[in-house]
């Protein structure tokens, strides 16, 4: 093994780069539509099980039949690999955010509609600090499975680290098949332990190291 990254360190180090600018661009994509969404639809509890229940349908389908319906609109490459992956990823972030919502007692959002808060309000500065670690926890969650999902779309054109894991299938290379898995655990690890040092600086700077 030390002999095969001597000779195509290279290799390795942009198919892992290549994983995780499209782990990381889905991510933050569909992190991006389920904050609005949450915001939008957080008083709207109907409305907002409907959308769990649409990308749950979604999340059920197997990445290779999702890449393949999407082929034809999107092509062959990165395009279609970041949607199939945001879109999975949305269904996490919505569960958990949504979980972590609901379970804020709701006596406290009544007092805050008392004082007047609108909508907005309320999600900003009541409910999104107090569902901060489901937030963070869906994060993780959402990140750790779509590190794996993504290995599939080398399969369309999208590198990442599944064209060394493929490449050793295809060639029954035990080297290449143990490189290509250590480096996906290695990026799932460092990925966790990334966002874990991010919650707790962010838990520190807004005061929520009380809050359960």
């Amino acid at each position: 093994m030390i002999t095969y990254w001597v000779n195509y360190h290279e290799r390795l180090t942009i198919a892992l780069y290549q994983h995780l600018k499209l782990v990381f661009l889905s991510l933050s994509i569909a992190l991006l539509l389920a904050v609005i969404l949450i915001a939008i639809f957080s008083t709207r509890t109907q409305w907002l099980n409907t959308l769990i229940y649409f990308f749950s349908v979604l999340y059920s389908v197997p990445s290779y039949a999702f890449f393949a319906l999407l082929i034809p609109m999107t092509g062959l490459g990165t395009t279609t690999a970041v949607v199939v992956l945001s879109l999975y990823s949305e269904y996490i972030l919505l569960r958990t955010f949504t979980t972590g919502i609901q379970q804020i007692d709701p006596m406290i959002v009544e007092a805050a509609i008392g004082m007047g808060m609108t909508d907005y309000q309320i999600f900003k500065k009541v409910q999104l600090p107090l569902a901060f670690k489901s937030i963070f926890g869906g994060i993780r969650l959402a990140l750790t499975s779509i590190i794996g999902i993504a290995t599939i779309a080398s399969t369309i054109n999208a590198g990442g680290l599944g064209t060394v894991l493929f490449d050793g299938l295809r060639t029954q290379s035990l080297v290449k098949i143990l490189w290509g898995a250590l480096l996906t655990i290695f990026l799932c690890l460092i990925s966790v332990f990334f966002f874990s040092c991010i919650e707790k600086i962010v838990t520190k700077k807004l005061g929520l190291e009380e809050i359960k």
